[in-house]
Order: structure tokens, then C-alpha cells, then sequence
């Protein structure tokens, strides 16, 4: 990734090197007026100077609005992920009390002993209702 975005800034910077070279003719930029008629603060600039400063001016806001937004968007995501730590460090619930215990059989309760039956065999039986 970090390749590719070197390679997008080298050709970024060679378009803007060539726009400047191809436009090197100075033009008039009346800046200010001063005192007096048609009297101005005056710079002779290169056409591909002045459209590079007025690039950067549009620019500017719209890449600090960015960096605004991803800053704020991190803070976001580092307070909820720490709101999670601590929810999470909270120590579990006391466990539940165990079920109480099946009443045993009587003493006088006959135990049946034996393989119990396969669910096919109890499948098969006719006499359960």
C-alpha cells in the first residue's frame, strides 16, 4: 500500500511540475488597491504558481475537515472500546443456586434392574396408550 501511494504522489507532483513549467509566463495579479485611481499593489507571477496557491486555498479546508473527522471518529471508537474493557473487567454474576435435589424413592420402592430398552423396543410396544 505504501507503494502505491508513493507512486500516486510522484505522478501528482510531476503533473503539477510540468503544469508550472508549460506555464511560466508571468501574469498581472493586482493584489491590493492602494490610494488613488487605478493605483494597486502589483506582483507579476507565473500562471502556474498562482494556480497552485489557489489549488492549496480550496484545498486546505476540505483536508483539515478530514483530519478533523478521522480525529474525531478515533476518539469515538478509544472511548467505546475502553466503556467495553470495563464492562467486560465487571466480575460475572454469582452463579445460580443448584436446582433442588430430586426426592429420593421410598425404601419400600422396587428397583428394577436390567439393560434398559433400545428406542426401537420402546417404539414397538403396543401397550403404551
Amino acid at each position: 500500500m505504501q507503494v502505491m501511494r508513493t507512486i500516486v504522489w510522484a505522478v501528482i507532483t510531476a503533473v503539477l511540475v510540468a503544469f508550472i513549467a508549460m506555464n511560466w509566463n508571468g501574469a498581472a495579479v493586482n493584489f491590493w488597491p492602494l490610494e488613488g485611481k487605478n493605483n494597486y499593489l502589483h506582483f507579476e507571477w507565473p500562471v502556474g504558481v498562482i494556480a497552485l496557491i489557489f489549488f492549496l486555498l480550496g484545498f486546505t479546508p476540505m483536508w483539515l475537515f478530514y483530519r478533523a473527522q478521522g480525529w474525531r471518529l478515533k476518539r469515538r471508537i478509544a472511548t467505546l472500546e475502553n466503556s467495553l474493557r470495563a464492562a467486560s473487567a465487571v466480575a460475572p454474576a454469582e452463579p445460580a443456586e443448584p436446582a433442588a435435589a430430586s426426592p429420593a424413592l421410598p425404601v419400600d420402592t422396587p428397583v428394577i434392574s436390567g439393560p434398559a430398552p433400545s428406542p426401537t423396543e420402546e417404539s414397538n410396544r403396543n401397550d403404551v396408550p
